[in-house]
C-alpha cells in the first residue's frame, strides 16, 4: 500500500511539474523565423534575457551590437571591433528601414538575426546613378578602379572608367542591390 501511495505521489509530482512549465531543456534558446514583406527575421531568445521585459518601440532610444553579412557570408560591418554600440532612435530615419523594423519588439539581452532584402536596405542598383563627369571634377591622377570619397557625404564612389576627359562614376551605395543579414543584440532600451 505504501508503495502504491509513493507511486501515486510521484505521478502527481510529475503532472504538476509539467503543468507548471517544467521541462528538461536546461534553459535552451528558443528560435522562431517569420517573414514580413522584405524582412525575414530569425529570433533567438535566451531563456534568461535579462532586462525588465520592455519591448523596443517607435521613439525608444536603443543601443545594439551587430554583425552584418552578405548572402555569400562576407562580413561587411560589425560594432564590437569599434568598441561601441550602435545607438539610435527607432523611427527617426537614422537607420535603413529594414534594420529599424528589425529591432522593434526586441527586449534587452535578446539576440535576433534578420535578413533584409535590397529594397529595404540600400535599394537596388540605380543605373541613373552611374554618371559621367569631366576629368577636372576629380582629383588629378584618378584611374579606373580607384575609389573616391564624396567630400559632402563621405560616401565611397568607385571610378568605373577614365576615357579621355570623361570619368564614369558609380554613385550607388556600395551595398546597393545586396540583401543584408544582421545578427543584432539588444543592449539597452531607453524610453523618454
Amino acid at each position: 500500500m505504501a508503495l502504491l501511495r509513493r507511486g501515486a505521489l510521484l505521478a502527481l509530482l510529475l503532472v504538476l511539474a509539467a503543468a507548471c512549465g517544467g521541462d528538461d531543456s536546461g534553459g535552451a534558446d528558443d528560435t522562431t523565423t517569420t517573414t514580413d514583406g522584405d524582412v525575414t527575421t530569425t529570433t533567438t531568445t535566451s531563456a534568461d534575457t535579462g532586462g525588465d521585459g520592455i519591448m523596443a518601440q517607435e521613439g525608444d532610444f536603443v543601443a545594439v551590437h551587430y554583425v552584418g553579412t552578405l548572402d555569400d557570408g562576407t562580413q561587411f560591418d560589425a560594432s564590437r571591433p569599434r568598441g561601441a554600440t550602435l545607438d539610435f532612435e527607432i523611427g527617426s530615419g537614422a537607420m535603413i528601414s529594414g534594420f529599424d523594423e528589425g529591432v522593434r519588439g526586441m527586449t534587452e539581452g535578446e539576440v535576433k538575426t534578420i535578413r533584409i532584402e535590397a529594397a529595404e536596405a540600400y535599394g537596388e542598383v540605380d543605373p541613373e546613378l552611374v554618371v559621367e563627369v569631366d576629368i577636372s571634377q576629380v582629383p588629378e591622377g584618378t584611374e579606373e578602379g580607384d575609389v573616391l570619397v564624396n567630400g559632402t557625404t563621405g560616401a565611397q564612389v568607385p571610378v568605373l572608367s577614365v576615357e579621355g576627359d570623361t570619368v564614369t562614376l558609380d554613385l550607388n551605395h556600395q551595398l546597393a542591390g545586396e540583401a543584408l543579414t544582421f545578427e543584432i543584440e539588444m543592449v539597452s532600451i531607453t524610453r523618454q
